[in-house]
């Protein structure tokens, strides 16, 4: 078995599925991956078993009954990663804004260059966003910056989905504690690992908008982020941040 566990949620990823998973494959570094999926009505998850008989004992699916949301897509596959025996825990999107080439990196970054969280970041290195709405690249961006302030991170991509975690990081988080689904759910994880002082590195990244599928990002998604990054910084001030 590998050390390392690529976790990919899906909803409605039929026509990335595959492609993304056949992609991963390739690499020297044998990555295994996890698809959780939401209950795709377009036959995603028909499409991964599919691939699992192409990989045998390398693909993995756990299907759920619904949308669930992203964080606790999320959430269910640390569980399910720290119940075996991987190290490194990398989150990733189906459909290639993520450049399955950058894998390496964030894994190595952890592996052997003593990062405990390795973030594939937009923003590290300028603003590194092809095809998105200058709109949403604006919202994105200062999203961030909002998030610096009020949590006094320093990180540039606080919202980033694309992220390597040592296994002792999920270990020291109460996961069953983590109260966000969206966007909210990505700073959370990086502000407790960062309050747990736990080292965080940021890895430029040039992230690509969606070529294929339709995109899950909804205003109720920035909504929870904003009001949940004060309450997460109440939260540490009052001690209650577990």
């Amino acid at each position: 078995m590998s050390d390392v566990l690529v976790i990919i949620p899906t909803y409605n990823e039929i026509e990335n599925i595959s492609n993304i998973l056949e992609t991963v494959m390739k690499y020297p570094d044998n990555f295994d991956v996890l698809v959780i999926d939401d209950n795709s009505p377009d036959g995603t998850a028909e499409a991964v078993k599919v691939m699992m008989h192409q990989f045998p004992g390398r693909i993995f699916l756990e299907q759920r009954t619904g949308k669930l949301g992203l964080g606790t897509a999320y959430i269910h596959g640390f569980k399910w990663a720290l119940n075996r025996d991987y190290g490194y825990i990398i989150e990733m999107d189906a459909d290639f804004s993520h450049n399955p080439d950058d894998l390496t990196r964030l894994y190595h970054c952890c592996k052997d260059e003593a990062a405990d969280v390795a973030i594939g970041s937009r923003y590290i290195s300028g603003v590194n966003v092809v095809n998105w709405p200058m709109g949403r690249v604006l919202m994105s961006y200062f999203a961030s910056a909002y998030v610096r302030f009020i949590t006094r991170m320093k990180l540039r991509d606080a919202t980033a989905g694309f992220v390597c975690y040592r296994r002792r990081v999920l270990e020291a988080i109460d996961l069953d504690k983590i109260e966000f689904k969206g966007y909210a759910f990505q700073i959370e994880m990086k502000f407790k690992a960062y309050c747990k002082k736990f080292k965080v590195v940021e890895l430029p990244i040039i992230f690509i908008n969606r070529q294929l599928g339709t995109s899950k990002m909804n205003s109720s998604i920035f909504g929870e982020a904003m009001f949940g990054v004060i309450k997460l910084k109440a939260d540490q001030i009052l001690g209650r941040l577990k």
